[in-house]
C-alpha cells in the first residue's frame, strides 16, 4: 500500500510539472515581412522622356515601370516637379502605371513598396527626367540640388570663419555652363559668386559669421541661357 501511495504522488507531480511546462511555452506570433525597395525601369534617369503620349498642348501621358519588390503588395508612386516642387502621390497594385503629367517641365520620382499591417514601407532610388514639351528642342539644366548646409541645420564654421557649400545637378543636353551661388541673412537674393560648371558634384568654400542665419540657393544656367533655380535653403551658424 505504502508503495501504491508513493507512485500515486509521483505520477500527480508528473503530470503537474508537464503541464506548467507547456503553459509556459509563449504561441510564436506570425512574422511580419518588411516589403523590399523596388529597382526603377522607366523613364531613365536623367533623360529627356520623349515617349510620353501627348494628350494636349500642355499635358502628356507618362508610362512608368518598376521592379517587383518581395513582400509588396501595393506602391505608392511619388512624383515632384522639380520647378515648383509640388509633390503628387499615386497608388498601383502592379508594378507600372501611367500618370498625366505637364509638358515641359523636369521631374523627379520614386517608389514606395507598401507591406501588410505592421510592416515598414521601403522606398526606391529616386530618379529624374525631363517631360518632352512641343517644339522645345534645349532643355534648362535640372534645379541643383542642395546638399550641404540642410536646410534648418546649424553649422560651426572651420579656420577663418569658412564654410563649404555643395550641390549636385545634371543637365539632358550636356550644356551646362555655370552657376550662380546666391546667399545672404534675409532671402537669398545676394549674388556672392559665380563660377564655371566643371562637374555635376560642386562646392565651394564662403566666409560667414557666428551665430547668424543664411539663406541660400543656386541657379543653374547652360548655354543657351536657359536656368533652373535650386529653391531657397536656410541654415544657421554656430
Amino acid at each position: 500500500m505504502r508503495n501504491f501511495t508513493r507512485f500515486f504522488w509521483i505520477l500527480i507531480l508528473t503530470v503537474l510539472s508537464c503541464s506548467t511546462d507547456s503553459d509556459s511555452e509563449s504561441v510564436p506570433e506570425a512574422q511580419i515581412l518588411n516589403p523590399l525597395a523596388s529597382s526603377l525601369l522607366a523613364p531613365a534617369n536623367n533623360e529627356t522622356c520623349l515617349d510620353g503620349t501627348s494628350i494636349n498642348d500642355t499635358q502628356s501621358s507618362v508610362d512608368f515601370s518598376w521592379s517587383n519588390a518581395q513582400n509588396a503588395l501595393s506602391y505608392e508612386i511619388i512624383i515632384t516637379n522639380l520647378l515648383t516642387q509640388a509633390k503628387e502621390t499615386f497608388t498601383s497594385n502592379v508594378n507600372q502605371t501611367s500618370i498625366t503629367l505637364i509638358k515641359a517641365e523636369p521631374y523627379s520620382w520614386k517608389v514606395k513598396s507598401i507591406g501588410g499591417v505592421g510592416s515598414t514601407p521601403s522606398e526606391s532610388e529616386q530618379w529624374k527626367f525631363y517631360l518632352a514639351g512641343e517644339g522645345i528642342v534645349n532643355y534648362a539644366p535640372f534645379p541643383a540640388e542642395l546638399i550641404f548646409p540642410r536646410s534648418g541645420k546649424n553649422v560651426t564654421p572651420g579656420v577663418n570663419n569658412l564654410i563649404t557649400l555643395s550641390w549636385t545637378t545634371s543637365d539632358v543636353d550636356g550644356d551646362l555652363l555655370k552657376f550662380e551661388v546666391y546667399l545672404d541673412d534675409n532671402d537669398a537674393s545676394t549674388l556672392i559668386e559665380s563660377i564655371d560648371y566643371v562637374e555635376d558634384n560642386t562646392s565651394i568654400e564662403i566666409e560667414v559669421q557666428n551665430k547668424t542665419k543664411y539663406y541660400w540657393k543656386i541657379i543653374s544656367i547652360d548655354l543657351n541661357g536657359n536656368q533652373s533655380n535650386s529653391g531657397v535653403y536656410a541654415f544657421r551658424t554656430n
